[in-house]
């Protein structure tokens, strides 16, 4: 018969587990992957080297817990943005939001988007980057039912924008840089590509 954990002891290993993902948040926010160690989350979450490797099997796949975690709100949040308005204020609302978020925790933005990391958290990007996609797709698909937009593919402009965006992003984040003006540029050179009007 498989052995099985009682309630109270499920609970402790699930704090010990959400533990384990802050300290390593913490560590990323502040070295980033190339300086997160499994040694420094143990530390961080004062637990046991060991205890670390019981939940996740290497730094990978804890960073590819904390980016699925992390990148679902932000999807979650970028969608809410570019849900409604026209298609100038959704594009608008979803690139401010998806850069505002970011630059609240630059470097730890800077590790899920671009530093160079495992084949297996570029996987785990690719599906973040499709799904933010999705949201810019949406907002176009809708411009051009409702006659507001130029014809284009709505999927082949909304990976162009979520590439750009990336691209632009990289530097100031990987730098600490305040890319608030860069962010206002980049909803101008949006727009100015879809052919979106502000004042739709």
């Amino acid at each position: 018969m498989a052995y099985r954990r009682s309630p109270a002891v499920q609970a402790r290993l699930d704090a010990q587990e959400e533990e384990i993902l802050r300290a390593a948040i913490e560590v990323l926010s502040r070295d980033g992957y190339r300086g997160l160690s499994i040694a420094e989350v143990a530390a961080g979450a004062g637990v046991a080297v060991g205890t670390v490797y019981r939940h996740f099997a290497g730094k990978a796949e804890l960073v590819t817990t904390i980016f699925r975690r992390v990148a679902g709100r932000e999807v979650e949040a970028v969608a809410a943005a570019g849900a409604s308005g026209t298609p100038a204020e959704r594009v608008r609302g979803a690139i401010e939001t998806f850069a505002g978020r970011a630059l609240k925790n630059p470097r730890l933005a800077y590790t899920l988007l671009t530093e160079p990391v495992d084949v297996a958290l570029d996987a785990e990007r690719l599906v973040f980057r499709q799904a933010f996609a999705r949201t810019f797709a949406t907002a176009i698909a809708a411009g051009l039912a409702e006659g507001l937009l130029p014809p284009q593919d709505p999927q082949t402009s909304a990976a162009a924008l979520v590439g750009g965006l990336a691209e632009v992003l990289g530097g100031p984040l990987a730098d600490g840089l305040d890319a608030t003006a860069v962010v206002a540029e980049f909803v101008g050179f949006s727009l100015r590509a879809l052919g979106a009007r502000e004042q739709e």
